[in-house]
């Protein structure tokens, strides 16, 4: 099978990315075979030295900003069909360095036409732009096994892919013609043939001459803005100044808000600088077929605030805060923790609509925290001050024990702010189960307080007012209550009876009478011990059996019972 292709010249018309090029200089790549069939003759004369003469005379009609590159297939290595090397990319005032590469070859290996049509082509994006190719051929394909398959199908990938064709001394060989004019006949191209040099030359004028120009897209209408906030936010009022790269020619920078510029299809950098904030904006565009609107979005500045604070203060006090800012509506002056976030960052706080200076009330957690000025809802912060919250001096006096239901006095020192309270709660006790009874700390000194009724150990503690914080704690260990009751042991329905007692005694405390399978509240009827010892008590009007009990006045709960007959 002999190796055929002479000359392979691949015009694509690429624009470039940005400005447009000139019409009538299309990108060009010029394809050459490198295979050993060229060393064969014609009229004496070896066919590379015929395409060298012919590409010289190409080359020389040629204006020198012509943009051409070259590719050259077969040049080295024998029976290789892979053999394809762009030697020269396309530019301008390429032509001499083109015949040099030319006038070197030494023919050698194989012809693979097919792969050279489809490498020519894919390396001039031919499934994106439109590209046209001028295939030379000297013979049948010897690699690619089905030339009119594989040109249908790049015709169908193609944007407007178009192969002329040109079979140079194939009088003899009708397989070859007639795969040289499938390729044309599936591309849209022109199928010419040619016996020897000068009917080449004539055949490749007149396949270029037939290579589209096309023309370069108009130029398109940008519109660009620079707005706040948001691609549909108002237009900056201050003075806006424009850069793009690449810079057109005709562009003058202007500090036009919005600005309508014509420019060619491309891909451009847009810088937007807004003046009086000192800040710019940078987006990238494309312009294919279509104007564009482009908005370059800038978040609109915070306002500025001052603060004015303690660098330090006691867990729980209050503070003054001096401030300057905005004082928009729901502003507010906050403190929370140092690297808080989110609600956390406010954990007391007082609107600014209160004046200067402000009272804030410091947490009762000793720790490093910061002010802060906060507007929209607490989104955005303008101004900051950092504060020490130190220790609150606090004491709890009060024994170690204590019988249940009795009462405890407590003595403290400590803040007294509003609210605040000493209380009892069992030991790991959470939340409001940490206290089951409680004084508050303005009733004075001591605090009295009921002792819980159930045994155990438990804390009393100083509590915060402003959020229940547990300030301080001492422990409490209740010891069970020591009572007794004596009373006869039965009696007749609705008389009065004496009871003896033994217990604690405290104000509240009671002796009840109630039914012995405790289906009724527990008493019937019952006598405070507050009222004497024995305790008189009337008996219900129902027969049955009951129990005496003795009652903590401080939760109810009875501590000591005996059954007695009512008859």
């Amino acid at each position: 099978m002999r190796a055929f292709l002479l000359a392979l010249l691949t015009l694509a018309l690429l624009p470039l990315a940005a400005p447009a090029q000139q019409a009538d200089r299309p990108n060009t790549i010029l394809v050459l075979d490198g295979s050993g069939s060229m060393w064969g003759q014609i009229d004496g004369t070896n066919k590379i030295v015929i395409a060298r003469n012919v590409i010289a005379e190409l080359l020389a009609d040629m204006p020198d900003d012509t943009s051409l590159g070259l590719t050259v297939y077969g040049h080295r290595e024998r029976g290789s069909c892979t053999d394809i090397e762009t030697i020269v990319a396309p530019a301008p005032f390429t032509q001499d360095r083109i015949l040099e590469v030319v006038n070197a070859l030494n023919p050698r290996g194989r012809t693979p036409m097919t792969d050279a049509v489809l490498a020519a082509a894919q390396s001039l994006r031919y499934t994106e732009e439109a590209a046209t190719v001028i295939l030379v051929s000297d013979g049948i394909e010897n690699c690619n096994p089905d030339p009119c398959a594989i040109s249908r199908a790049m015709e169908e990938a193609g944007i407007a892919f178009t192969a002329h064709v040109i079979g140079f001394d194939v009088a003899s060989e009708p397989e070859a013609r007639a795969q040289m004019q499938c390729i044309a006949e599936n591309t849209g191209g022109m199928f010419l043939t040619a016996d020897n040099a000068a009917e080449l030359s004539s055949a490749l004028q007149q396949v270029v001459a037939a290579a589209p120009v096309v023309e370069p897209p108009p130029p398109l209408t940008v519109t660009l803005s620079a707005r706040r906030d948001s691609a549909s936010g108002p237009l900056i009022a201050d003075p806006v100044t424009w850069e793009l790269s690449p810079m057109p020619e005709t562009f003058t920078s202007d500090m036009m808000n919005p600005l309508s510029i014509t420019l060619d299809p491309g891909t451009y950098a847009v810088t937007a600088y807004w003046t009086a904030q000192e800040v710019s904006q940078t987006v990238s565009i494309t312009l294919d077929d279509q104007s564009l609107d482009v908005a370059l979005v800038f978040e609109t500045p915070l306002p500025t605030a001052t603060l004015s604070a303690p660098a330090s203060a006691v867990a729980g006090t209050s503070i003054m805060v001096g401030w300057t800012g905005p004082d928009a509506e729901d502003d507010f002056i906050g403190i929370g923790l140092r690297g808080a976030e989110g609600r956390a960052l406010w954990r007391n706080w007082t609107y600014t609509a209160d004046g200067t200076p402000l009272g804030l009330l410091i947490p009762p957690e000793p720790g490093d925290y910061v002010i802060s000025y906060f507007i929209n809802d607490g989104t955005d912060v303008i101004a900051t001050a950092p504060i020490t919250v130190t220790p609150a001096a606090i004491t709890l006096t009060a024994p170690a024990t204590a019988m249940a239901g009795t009462t405890l006095e407590i003595g403290w020192t400590g803040p007294d702010y509003e609210g605040d309270f000493i209380g009892i709660g069992p030991v790991g006790a959470e939340n409001r189960d940490r206290w089951q009874h409680f004084a508050d700390v303005e009733t004075g000194l001591p605090a009295r307080i009921a002792v819980p009724a159930e045994p155990g150990d438990y804390l009393i503690g100083y509590y915060a007012g402003q959020d229940y914080s547990q300030m301080a704690t001492v422990p409490l260990t209740v010891t069970p209550t020591n009572a007794s009751l004596t009373a006869p042991t039965e009696a007749a329905a609705g008389s009065t009876i004496e009871v003896g007692w033994t217990g604690p005694g405290n104000d509240g405390d009671y002796i009840g009478i109630g039914l012995a399978d405790g289906s009724d509240s527990g008493w019937a009827s019952y006598s405070y011990t507050r009222d004497g010892n024995p305790a008189l008590l009337t008996l219900p009007e129902a027969p049955g059996a009951y129990v005496l009990r003795y009652f903590l006045g401080v939760d109810y709960t009875s501590i000591v019972e005996v059954p007695i007959t009512v008859k």
